[in-house]
């Protein structure tokens, strides 16, 4: 069974600094890609950046340049750095991981609430 879980959320002030933890357990083959997805209130869910086993990285435009996605292939464990963090970052963070040849996401977090608010 694959489980991810999350951590490292919490309120910021705008223009500071979070960073978000997810540890996957299960089969290592789960975890080719893993990645952060957010939703905020009112909105569907959106990708915020993945990375796969090599180091291959893709990020939304929205978070280009502020956010920094990072893995460590021993630990399953994926982070997200986000730095210079604006009111509308606010959202529900989820992990996310798949499978090589799936064509989705095969497995969520239960997310991590990011709230940037003065």
């Amino acid at each position: 069974q694959v489980q991810l879980v999350e951590s490292g959320g919490g309120l910021v002030q705008p223009g500071g600094s979070l960073r978000l933890s997810c540890v996957g357990s299960g089969s290592t083959s789960s975890f080719f890609v893993m990645g952060w997805y957010r939703q905020a209130p009112g909105k569907q869910r959106e990708l915020v950046a993945t990375i796969t086993r090599g180091g291959n990285t893709n990020y939304a435009d929205s978070v280009k340049g502020r956010f920094t996605i990072s893995r460590d292939n021993a630990k399953n464990t994926v982070y997200l750095q986000m730095n210079s963090l604006k009111p509308e970052d606010t959202a529900v963070y989820y992990c996310s991981s798949k499978r090589l040849l799936t064509a989705g996401v095969d497995y969520w977090g239960q997310g991590t609430q990011v709230t940037v608010s003065a």
